[in-house]
């Protein structure tokens, strides 16, 4: 029997495949509805920043994350919320209770590094 896959097919077994890291998991759990440079993923996940990139690039190459460039630093944010629904499904089906799921990062929610966001915040900590 011969079954043809067709490229949708393809395109959703990507999605699924991409997902099937748990630190890709948690780095869009982390990213949240927010964005978040890689020196914040640094702070927030303990980990170096070139583990975390070639992360991210598999993100962005199956369109999950979307980027924007401010001067040297590229802010990561989620390309469609409705991951976040896939991700709780996925959870259901192994009978994972939602307050067992990590917290979704929300706007505002700063880490400690140098970049633009941070910068103005973490000079008002240095002068008080």
């Amino acid at each position: 029997m011969n079954i043809k896959i067709t490229s949708v097919e393809k395109r959703m077994a990507n999605i699924l495949k991409v997902l099937g890291s748990p630190f890709r998991v948690r780095l869009l759990f982390t990213i949240g509805h927010s964005e978040a440079c890689v020196c914040h993923l640094e702070a927030v996940l303990k980990k170096r920043q070139a583990y975390i990139s070639q992360h991210l690039m598999v993100l962005r190459d199956a369109d999950i994350l979307k980027t924007r460039r401010d001067g040297k630093y590229i802010f990561y944010r989620i390309a469609d919320d409705s991951i976040f629904e896939l991700l709780e499904i996925a959870a259901a089906i192994q009978k994972i209770s939602p307050e067992m799921l990590p917290k979704i990062n929300e706007p505002g929610t700063q880490a400690n590094c140098a970049c633009p966001k941070c910068e103005p915040e973490n000079s008002l900590e240095k002068i008080e």
